[in-house]
């Protein structure tokens, strides 16, 4: 018999009830260091007291009205990301998919509205992951995500992660976009070079092509920038966010120039619960918090000093580890044994830690992990580690 619940996730036989900073406490009492952060999601971590207060005092006042009038909450958001950003222009959605969603209707309307409705091919890169919708599971492409789900939405071309020279060669006079995230999650903690980044920015400039950067999973603060491409010092086009945003709210944003968005006119898109009152009220204060420079400074630093930790654990746990992979709170451990029998010894040792492609196992804390809290993370993955090395 079906379980009441669509059994489409193979779950951990765990049951959290309770949240606190950087820990999660399962109902029998034990606690976990959480080294996933609701796969990039809870930046500040659990409970934290100004989203706590942010939400309580917006849930007393206005829950809901519909993007049928004005939202003082969305618009003071959409401001803070337009300051603190390369973008003119927001649109709140619920969740990265939607975002994506948005982004291809987005590019591909730009272009209809040029007169150049033949151009609505997206080029992507293999190993990407950008939601499960239609046009999600087009994009990246794989039989892991497509199998029986055809026909597939047309008009998406998957490269060679980070090949340049392959993306020059398939760029023609119908391509509309190109899409990627500039650190992979889903797809093994894979960050592009900045170079490469730097250079398919150039080749979309000459090409008079779009370029989507998707930071749902690398954005908010979690490579140690407000977003990731900066490092790069570049900027994109369109770019869709989530996760983090929304500090554990369903939130998502697409953010734009004026130009990419200049098709979006209204009635073109819309959403029911996009960006409404709850959501932008948390998403408000994650922003006072992540945006302000001290803060991504203090990322910075815990960044080095886990990077630091893990160089170490894998040192000391060769038949275990490969190497340390990813850029700020954004890190990955290359296994040599099964990814997931690392991560099921880690909930052996109270650790919450993600498995990805490509034998990776992700490590994505809340960004204000303290020190401590780092070293003793550290300690149960080495245990984990060490429990495997025993037991073969």
């Amino acid at each position: 018999m079906i379980p009441a619940v669509l059994p489409t996730y193979n779950r951990a036989p765990l049951n959290f009830v309770k949240g606190e900073g950087s820990w999660m406490i399962e109902a029998d009492g034990r606690r976990f260091l959480d080294l996933g952060a609701g796969i990039a999601v809870n930046v500040l971590g659990h409970a934290h007291p100004k989203l706590v207060a942010a939400l309580t005092h917006q849930a007393e006042t206005l829950w809901h009205v519909s993007n049928l009038y004005q939202i003082p909450q969305q618009e003071a958001l959409a401001a803070k990301l337009v300051e603190n950003s390369f973008a003119d222009t927001v649109f709140f959605t619920n969740s990265g998919t939607e975002s994506c969603e948005l982004a291809v209707k987005m590019a591909r309307k730009y272009w209809y509205d040029k007169d150049q409705s033949d151009k609505t091919q997206i080029i992507a890169f293999e190993g990407a992951f950008h939601g499960r919708s239609s046009a999600g599971i087009a994009a990246a492409g794989s039989e892991k995500m497509t199998k029986g789900f055809g026909p597939l939405l047309p008009g998406f071309t998957q490269l060679p992660w980070g090949d340049v020279e392959a993306l020059k060669n398939a760029l023609d006079e119908t391509t509309a976009a190109v899409i990627l995230e500039p650190v992979q999650g889903e797809g093994g903690i894979r960050p592009m070079a900045d170079s490469d980044l730097r250079s398919i920015r150039e080749i979309c400039d000459e090409a008079g092509v779009l370029l989507i950067l998707d930071e749902v999973q690398c954005g908010v603060g979690r490579t140690g920038k407000l977003f990731a491409h900066e490092w790069a010092g570049v900027t994109p086009d369109i770019m869709m966010v989530a996760k983090g945003i929304g500090g554990g709210f369903p939130l998502g944003a697409v953010l734009a120039t004026e130009d990419a968005a200049s098709g979006m006119t209204a009635g073109t898109h819309g959403s029911t619960y996009g960006g409404n009152p709850l959501a932008c009220a948390v998403g408000n204060a994650v922003m006072d918090e992540v945006a302000a420079p001290e803060f991504l400074d203090d990322v910075n630093r815990r960044a080095g000093l886990l990077r630091q930790k893990l160089e170490g654990l894998v040192a000391a746990n060769p038949e275990v580890f490969e190497g340390v992979r990813g850029s700020g709170l954004m890190l990955g451990l290359k296994c040599k044994v099964g990814c997931v029998d690392v991560v099921n010894a880690g909930y052996d040792n109270l650790v919450v830690t993600v498995p990805a492609a490509d034998n990776v196992v992700r490590l994505l804390p809340p960004l204000n992990i303290s020190e401590d809290e780092i070293s003793e993370a550290v300690a149960r993955i080495d245990a984990a580690a060490q429990s495997l090395t025993h037991s073969n």
